[in-house]
């Protein structure tokens, strides 16, 4: 069997609510309580699960950046869904939201703030993979 992802934890200060709004850009299922755990999943893929993880009021939390590869298609319809939800967004990891969608690597890339300081980030070809899809 291949080595994969199976599932991480994304900090979050209301984990039902952080779920719901990713899982509603991504346009993929969530759960406001998964079955094992304190923890609200949202299933990216058949073999992803991003599990939102309560933490206490007051709590600092890490800042994550998670990046989706997705086709032309799904990558304008998140963008489409983006701005109809006001979430400002930009062409660059770090700087202002721009509104820019950044053409780099023979794609298209665009960041975006969540209210609990993650970053993420959907992309058309990957930066950190050859053509064929195999690192190194």
């Amino acid at each position: 069997m291949p080595l994969e992802l199976d599932h991480a934890i994304v900090p979050s200060r209301d984990r039902a609510a952080a779920a719901r709004l990713l899982a509603s850009l991504l346009d993929v299922p969530w759960a406001a309580q998964g079955p094992v755990g304190p923890f609200s999943p949202v299933y990216v893929t058949d073999g992803l699960t991003l599990d939102f993880d309560q933490y206490e009021p007051g709590a600092a939390l890490p800042r994550l950046h998670f990046c989706f590869r997705v086709d032309d298609a799904r990558f304008d319809a998140i963008l489409s869904r983006l701005r109809a939800a006001g979430i400002a967004c930009r062409g660059t990891p770090h700087g202002p939201d721009d509104g820019q969608v950044n053409p780099a690597f023979g794609g298209r890339l665009v960041y975006w703030g969540e209210p609990d300081g993650h970053v993420w980030e959907v992309l058309t070809r990957s930066y950190e993979r050859r053509e064929t899809g195999a690192a190194g």
